[in-house]
């Protein structure tokens, strides 16, 4: 079976890594260094046990666009540039795993936790396991 791990993070999250002041403690290059390696490493561990199909980070959510609604056409009625007033987490990246059960899933998830952070990042992160839907029967099982 198949899951989506999905790491969030906000604009302010962006910034920080950036070197800008966000009122939050400073993340230093060691900080940024501490984090890319542990990704690295924690993709390349999910790698070698054949348990990663795919993943990816994605860029700060100023990068981003939000189409909402549309008409009977198909033509877009609302689209906004990023990042959203009405919500500070964005999805930041995420890792799609073929393991053999939920628990499992949400024991690799469980190891995110460990990635180095300055402490009022670390406190605010959280990530979503959710089981991959191949087929319309599956969405609401």
């Amino acid at each position: 079976m198949k899951y989506m791990i999905l790491s969030y993070g906000s604009q302010r999250d962006y910034d920080g890594m950036a070197g800008a002041a966000t009122g939050d403690e400073a993340w230093t290059p060691e900080d940024f260094a501490a984090m890319t390696e542990f990704m690295r490493k924690f993709s390349a561990e999910l790698e070698a046990s054949g348990e990663l199909v795919d993943t990816q980070g994605l860029p700060a959510p100023v990068h981003t666009r939000r189409v909402s609604g549309s008409n009977r056409a198909g033509v877009p009625v609302v689209v906004t540039d990023g990042p959203y007033a009405e919500t500070q987490e964005v999805l930041a990246g995420y890792w799609i795993v073929e393991c053999d059960s939920f628990d499992r899933a949400t024991e690799i998830a469980i190891r995110l936790a460990d990635c180095p952070a300055p402490r009022a990042v670390a406190a605010r992160a959280y990530a979503d396991v959710r089981p991959v839907g191949e087929c319309a029967d599956q969405l609401n099982s």
